[in-house]
């Protein structure tokens, strides 16, 4: 009277007395969409998903779009301090919009000495000079300029808050 004795076989597929040939679980060369071997869809089908990839077309983000807005005199006098994002945690600071009359590469070398940053003078596509920083210096450029007396702080604009 052995307990085990009662029990009943395993129902497993592997299991059954039936011929293993017969009964396999890879796909077989009649299933629609798969090649004779179980390694996937066939070319077919992989050409046509790279055909929708490749068509697939991403918006691009302008930070400088809303500069454009408004009347040309309002925007002209103000000064905007953005934000650009990098790659993961970095970015990148931008002030445009300093008065022609300024020395900016001055004001560059006060930034990188205060904020303890990098930073570099660059032309914008309509030729006036953007200085951009390392880092999230926002605040720290918007005191600068209004502690300096460079401008005001109505005429400061941050964007990204």
């Amino acid at each position: 009277e052995n307990p085990r004795s009662n029990r009943r076989p395993p129902t497993h597929p592997r299991h059954h007395t039936t011929n293993h040939r017969t009964e396999t679980f890879l796909p077989s060369s009649s299933d629609p969409g798969r090649e004779n071997s179980s390694r996937g869809p066939t070319r077919k089908r992989r050409r046509a998903a790279n055909d929708t990839m490749s068509n697939l077309q991403f918006k691009t983000f302008d930070a400088f779009e809303d500069a454009n807005e408004g009347a040309a005199g309002a925007s002209a006098d103000k000064v905007h301090v953005r934000v650009q994002q990098r790659n993961g945690r970095k970015c990148i600071t931008t002030v445009a919009g300093l008065a022609d009359d300024l020395d900016i590469k001055r004001i560059c070398k006060a930034f990188k000495k205060n904020f303890s940053c990098n930073g570099a003078v660059q032309k914008d596509e309509d030729g006036s000079e953007v200085v951009q920083l390392s880092g999230d210096q926002r605040t720290n450029v918007m005191d600068f300029l209004v502690d300096q007396e460079i401008c005001t702080k109505a005429e400061v604009v941050l964007h990204g808050f």
